[in-house]
Parts: C-alpha cells; sequence; structure tokens
C-alpha cells in the first residue's frame, strides 16, 4: 500500500494533526470529568479563568477548589448560566425574592437584612443544593467547616434541605466584588456582624448538585 506524501499534501496534514490534538483534548476533558482532579490541577484551572467567561466578580480564596472544578465540569451550562446571573449589572436594583436561572437545577434568592452576632446564627449545610452566596451590599462574617467534623444539633431534612450543628470553624469577610461557595460537605455559618456594617443585601444562588 502506498503511503501518502504529506509533503505534496499540506493541507491534509495539517488537517490530520489538528484532528489528533482534538482527539487529545477529548480525552484529557473526559480524565478531568471523571474525578481525576487533583488540588494542583484544581488551582491550575481556577486561575486560567477559563470558566469565568466575563465574570467580573472573583473567586473568593475559601473557595473549595477541587469540588468546584469537579462540579463545574459535570455540568458547565448550567455553572455558566449561574455566572451569567451573578454578573448582572442591575444586583443592586433588583427587588428581594427569588428569581428563576435554571428550573429547579439553579435560582437565585435575593434578600436584605440585618446581621447578627455570631451565637444567634446556626451553622447549617445542604445536601441536594450547593450555594453561591455574594454580598451585594454591606458586609458580613461567614464561617466554614467541615461537616464531617461537626455535631448535629438538627438532624436533615429533605423538604428544606437543611441540617444544623455544632462546630468550630474559619471565619471570613465576605464583601462585594467577591462571592463563595458552600459544597454538601461543608458546613456555613452567615449572615454574622462585620465591623462597621450591620445592613446586608446579599444574592444566594443554589445549584443542584450533580452526581
Amino acid at each position: 500500500m502506498k503511503k501518502p506524501d504529506f509533503k505534496k499534501q499540506p493541507f491534509k496534514l495539517v488537517s490530520l494533526l489538528i484532528s489528533l490534538s482534538l482527539l487529545a483534548l477529548n480525552f484529557y476533558c473526559q480524565g478531568q470529568d471523571s474525578n481525576s482532579w487533583t488540588l494542583e490541577k484544581a488551582n491550575q484551572w481556577m486561575k486560567t479563568g477559563a470558566w469565568k467567561n466575563d465574570l467580573q466578580v472573583k473567586a473568593h480564596a475559601s473557595i473549595n477548589a477541587e469540588e468546584f472544578a469537579e462540579q463545574y465540569h459535570k455540568n458547565r451550562t448550567l455553572w455558566d448560566k449561574v455566572f451569567s446571573f451573578l454578573n448582572r449589572k442591575d444586583l443592586d436594583t433588583l427587588s428581594s425574592g427569588n428569581y428563576p436561572i435554571d428550573g429547579g437545577n439553579a435560582y437565585a434568592i435575593i434578600s436584605n437584612y440585618v446581621t447578627k452576632y455570631t451565637d444567634q446564627v446556626k451553622w447549617e449545610s445542604h445536601r441536594k443544593y450547593t450555594d453561591l452566596h455574594y454580598v451585594i451590599r454591606g458586609k458580613e462574617k461567614i464561617g466554614v467547616a467541615a461537616v464531617s467534623q461537626a455535631k448535629i444539633t438538627e438532624p436533615y431534612i429533605e423538604a428544606k434541605d437543611v441540617a444544623h450543628y455544632e462546630t468550630e470553624g474559619k471565619y471570613y469577610i465576605a464583601e462585594p466584588g467577591y462571592f463563595l461557595l458552600f459544597f454538601p460537605q461543608e458546613a456555613h455559618r452567615p449572615g454574622i456582624k462585620a465591623d462597621g456594617s450591620n445592613q446586608v443585601k446579599k444574592l444566594v444562588i443554589k445549584i443542584i448538585v450533580a452526581g
């Protein structure tokens, strides 16, 4: 069988190289979608900003990069819709209430409230949804802790998708410009008073957890 002379067929050679490159990229992406994310790979992916599109809000340093990378790649279309809503220029003028994003897969909640003292706020976690928290106006403290190390005080209620705990955790300041993510394995304690701020306008987006 006569071998093709690629020197005489440069366009076929280029086409072959492109096809091989795309095939390799496809295998790479499939591998990443199969729970192969390491902390190093996930951090690199987050730094590339490939998930952002034109999102102006930054990811908070507390975000679990491995879980974020895994969930995003399991349902990119949904997460892109979520970030599109987060990127809206009219968040500051939206009224309190619920806003659809993708049916029961993702929806937004806008709320206005006065922050509370730490001992007035319960630790909570969810199983069906990942929480995205973004402070539109003002600032608050939010605690984060591993569910695996927390003591259950109120067992999980499926209808409300919530359980409550007692635990110790790390606290961060949530303020405009940065969003935080809380996955099912992370208990969180939001809405806590931060120095110099009492009134908060906040966006929470509920994002269905991909199995």
